[in-house]
């Protein structure tokens, strides 16, 4: 149970980091992630709030889980839960506007918190998120690789994000490279051990 409590602990704050990053991405305005493209859009074109759309968007994807026999974990609910809330009460408190030197460093800032969040949530092994679930669940699915899934589902949900509206930049070229080797590097790091079992 100790171990258990540590690592809910640890999934909540890689979730709380996850949050405050997404929202220094998006206010640098320079691109963001690919799923953020898309939530953008949608928020710009109904006028509902982003981290809304954030919780709304993972909600729906669970439902997609169902067809896949995916099973959420506590981790799965606690995304949808905790991210979207995180990154609106982020927005709410990040000026919409500064100079572009503090731009580019909430950029990069963003980008490596998200990595260190990566690390953090996916370490805990309580559960995968919607969005990486719904990727394993297709490609188990389909036989296809995950290098494969992923790529598909992000280039459809960057397209549709920009053609709603979404902000496509720079931020999202740099996202795209930086983030796998970010995330190697903090789950090499951060990953919870395995309890031994006790005969």
């Amino acid at each position: 149970m100790k171990d258990l409590g540590k690592r809910f602990a640890q999934l909540q704050l890689g979730l709380i980091v996850y949050g405050v990053s997404m929202a220094l991405m998006i206010r640098a305005h320079l691109g963001t992630m690919p799923w953020d493209v898309f939530h953008q859009g949608v928020a710009k074109q109904t006028g509902l709030p982003f981290g809304l759309i954030v919780a709304g968007t993972g909600a729906l994807v669970l439902l997609l889980w169902i067809p896949l026999r995916q099973r959420p974990g506590v981790g799965t609910i606690s995304n949808v839960l905790v991210i979207g809330f995180v990154a609106q009460l982020t927005l709410n408190v990040l000026p919409e506007s500064v100079p572009l030197a503090a731009r580019i460093g909430m950029l990069l800032a963003g980008v490596v918190l998200n990595g260190l969040a990566g690390g953090l949530y996916i370490g805990a092994r309580l559960g995968p998120g919607p969005r990486d679930g719904l990727m394993t669940g297709l490609a188990a699915k389909t036989g296809r690789s995950i290098r494969l899934i992923r790529t598909l589902i992000e280039i459809a949900v960057v397209t549709s994000g920009w053609l709603l509206g979404g902000t496509l930049g720079i931020g999202t070229l740099l996202y795209a490279v930086a983030i796998g080797p970010l995330v190697q590097f903090f789950l090499a790091r951060l990953t919870a051990p395995v309890a031994r079992e006790v005969r």
